[in-house]
């Protein structure tokens, strides 16, 4: 299979991920960079920062529509998180990629864990808490700045468990955290990182962004526990098949 046709699937999966799920679109673009297309971890965590970014904005913007991100929330989640996001993203300059990949696995991992054992009530709500907003997004911007993601994995469970959003406004909101993050973080790795493979970025980012519109429809047509059943599900299979290959 060429690698065109591979990247046009792959941007897919993420695409999917994406407008469905609210997060994971890195946690499967990155390994699908790396063992699918040939990238090195360090070209694949920045390329996925950038696909990330385009197809998280485009997804934001079909959920916002809908009424399903909490501006001023995200906006505060986003906010904490560009200092430690770019920050982060320079002290992974320096360590070894199978450090990054490992650590990487186990953050993806503990996420989908605590997804499958505390499933949100779709209409439970609870009043959002500002400081615990601003620590949640602190958090996750470290995250997204030293692993390479955009940090949906984790910005959908702290939006569901902390703040005790519905999880279909969780998966709007994360979008505009993953938004700003990635961002932030790419600021700081486009000096740094090695020149891309723009013939496999770009369309892989173009099919995610396209397929980011079907994930949309999709999440409006699954209840919220069972996507938050289907998200924990791919991110523990993810993490294990990471984590396997680093420690070898």
């Amino acid at each position: 299979m060429s690698t065109l046709v591979l990247a046009l699937i792959a941007g897919a999966f993420v695409g999917l991920a994406l407008g469905a799920l609210g997060g994971g679109g890195s946690v499967l673009a990155v390994p699908a960079l790396i063992y699918l297309l040939g990238f090195t971890p360090a070209t694949a965590t920045t390329a996925s920062l950038i696909i990330v970014t385009a197809t998280s904005a485009t997804s934001l913007y079909t959920h916002a529509t809908s009424g399903n991100v909490r501006w001023r929330t995200g906006a505060l989640f986003a906010a904490a998180g560009i200092p430690p996001a770019m920050a982060a993203a320079a002290l992974a300059a320096r360590l070894p990629g199978q450090l990054l990949t490992a650590a990487f696995a186990a953050v993806a991992g503990l996420a989908a864990l605590r997804m499958l054992k505390s499933p949100a009530p779709e209409n439970e709500v609870h009043p959002v808490r500002p400081v615990r907003a601003a620590g949640a997004g602190a958090g996750l911007g470290a995250v997204t700045g030293f692993l390479g993601v955009g940090g949906g994995f984790l910005a959908v469970p702290a939006l569901v468990g902390v703040l005790g959003l519905r999880m279909r406004v969780a998966i709007g909101t994360s979008l505009l955290v993953i938004t700003v993050n990635s961002l932030a973080a790419l600021t700081v790795r486009t000096g740094s990182a090695a020149p891309l493979d723009w013939a496999v970025v770009a369309p892989f980012t173009g099919a995610a962004i396209l397929a980011a519109w079907d994930g949309k429809r999709l999440a409006a047509a699954i209840k919220g526990p069972t996507l938050q059943r289907i998200f924990a599900v791919v991110l523990l299979s993810v993490a294990a098949f990471m984590l396997t290959d680093a420690v070898r």
